[in-house]
């Protein structure tokens, strides 16, 4: 393992050399700088694939030194080496584990908990990312992106999943107690507010009014109403609630807001 280790970092040497002559070598005297940056890009995607197997060649090489335990604590023993799947915002990486195992329990890899990986084979970078861009655009637009940028052909079936697994955390992410920090010279907060209104008026008495109405004709009228106030509170640090905003402070004095200013127009 330790060869193949050697070998592969011999590798990446040579190609971080070869890039270093691509830039200041006669090939890019006559591309554009947009040639070059999006040539540089993809294969540093490359090279930072091949990084991250180093990594994962150098931690699964020495076997765990103490004894290996199911959930239930039962013993467990050696068996053999298991390849497995990382697909990373690199590119797919395959690499070996040592995988323990006995009679009558499910075997498993102890390095799998120690790196904390996935139990899918997207890791949680990619699917940080590729659920960031589901959540304010379409799966497919979502794909495309990772596509276009990083040159991975991730399916839309696989950014449904990542999102379904993601929404297990809500509970537990909006469960978290919040805490702001209130500065002592920060001074009352003031809160502006306007609201508008569409105020029916009252129809003159008698006269005929038609049957039908035409196009772009109401049997109502209306005028616009605006209503503006401001109102101090006083900082307590309470922050965002679930379900909305909850109270940014408290009253001046208790009781109702003091409202410095409102007034209201009719248009």
């Amino acid at each position: 393992m330790t060869s193949n280790v050697d070998l592969s970092v011999q590798q990446i040497q040579q190609d971080f050399q070869a890039l270093i002559a691509y830039v200041t070598g006669p090939e890019t005297r006559s591309v554009t700088a947009y040639t070059v940056e999006f040539t540089l890009f993809r294969r540093l995607l490359a090279l930072g694939a091949a990084l991250v197997r180093v990594f994962f060649q150098t931690r699964a090489a020495a076997r765990p030194a103490g004894p290996v335990h199911a959930p239930d604590g039962s013993a467990l023993g050696y068996h053999d080496r298991r390849s497995t799947t990382y697909y990373s915002v690199f590119g797919k990486v395959r690499f070996a584990r040592h995988y323990f195992t006995a009679v009558g329990q499910k075997g498993l890899c102890p390095l799998d908990a120690d790196l904390s990986l996935p139990a899918r084979c997207y890791s949680d970078l990619l699917q940080d990312w590729g659920t960031y861009g589901a959540t304010d655009a379409s799966y497919h637009e979502s794909q495309a992106a990772l596509e276009r940028i990083l040159g991975l052909g991730v399916r839309e079936a696989a950014l449904e999943t990542m999102v379904a697994d993601a929404v297990a955390d809500v509970e537990a992410f909006h469960a978290q107690p919040v805490s702001l920090e209130v500065r002592a010279a920060d001074g009352p907060l003031l809160v502006v507010q306007a609201d508008g209104k569409g105020v029916p008026l009252v129809q003159p008495p008698g006269g005929a009014r038609p049957v039908r109405l035409g196009k772009g004709q109401k049997r109502t009228k209306k005028k616009g109403t605006r209503s503006e106030g401001t109102r101090r509170y006083a900082a307590t640090g309470r922050g965002r609630a679930r379900g909305g905003w909850g109270a940014w402070g408290k009253r001046e004095g208790g009781g109702a807001p003091v409202v410095r200013a409102a007034h209201a127009a009719v248009r």
